[in-house]
């Protein structure tokens, strides 16, 4: 398996933003080749990069599962697992830099766990072709507890600058430990600062629980900007106060 970098946090911290222009920075610094895989149920990292997806694991599940239950046959004579391999190989978005694969929603009837368990067997069969893997998961610690991810080299959570979202990170950090996963070295980023400057009480928060600070990102209005008006965050200026602060993240991280 390549080098395996899983991003975690409470919804609506700016995760899913920051694990797009850290693929954004890998990309511009020819790290690659890069798997992307998407494993929040709702999914918009599509969206952070500029690029559409036709197909997540979710849908083709439920087409299978669909042409099953109507007795229609699959094409070409493939069986049901065939099928969905089939299409699995071809739901890979091809990215500028990396490639996407997206978990998606379950709408049907039937364990989500089932819709992990194909991303799980998908995400090892291909994972060897790159040299990076980035994980962007659901908001919490569903994915992590379900043990999607065999091996994480970096464990990136991402906090806004609350208690709350300290605290959170912090019960992702420690439930990653209890399920012994095999985790590298875990580090928080804290997004969205006012004026990039953390206060007294969350760098005191920070310290309470034992969570080692990688960086900050201040709070860009650009980001807000770019959201309200469908602009791909990727796509934001070099020198925005989120992608500056990214990059200085990631160098810290010292990435080969």
């Amino acid at each position: 398996m390549g080098y395996n970098i899983a991003v975690a946090g409470k919804g609506g911290t700016g995760k899913t933003s920051l694990t797009g222009l850290l693929i954004n920075q890998l990309v511009s610094q020819e790290k690659g080749p890069i798997l992307v895989v998407d494993a929040d149920a709702n999914q918009n990292i599509n969206e952070v990069l500029g690029v559409e997806v036709e197909d997540t694991i979710g849908s083709i599940r439920e087409e299978a599962n669909m042409r099953e239950k109507n007795g229609d046959s699959f094409p070409g004579g493939m069986t049901k697992a065939q099928f969905l391999q089939y299409k699995l190989n071809h739901s890979i978005v091809e990215g500028d830099g990396y490639d996407l694969i997206v978990m998606g929603r379950s709408e049907g009837e039937g364990c989500y766990c089932y819709v992990n368990g194909i991303l799980r067997e998908q995400t090892n069969k291909i994972s060897n072709h790159y040299k990076y893997m980035i994980t962007d998961n659901e908001a919490g610690m569903e994915h992590l507890s379900r043990k999607t991810s065999k091996h994480i080299d970096q464990l990136l959570l991402v906090s806004d600058c609350s208690r709350r979202s300290i605290q959170a990170v912090a019960r992702i950090r420690d439930l990653a430990v209890e399920l012994k996963l095999h985790v590298g070295d875990t580090h928080l980023i804290v997004n969205k600062v006012p004026n990039g400057i953390l206060n007294d009480g969350i760098k005191e928060e920070i310290a309470k629980h034992n969570l080692n600070l990688l960086g900050v990102v201040p709070l860009d209005e650009l980001i807000y900007e770019y959201d309200s008006s469908g602009i791909p965050l990727v796509q934001l200026p070099e020198d925005s106060q989120s992608k500056v602060a990214m990059k200085a993240i990631i160098d810290k991280l010292e990435l080969k």
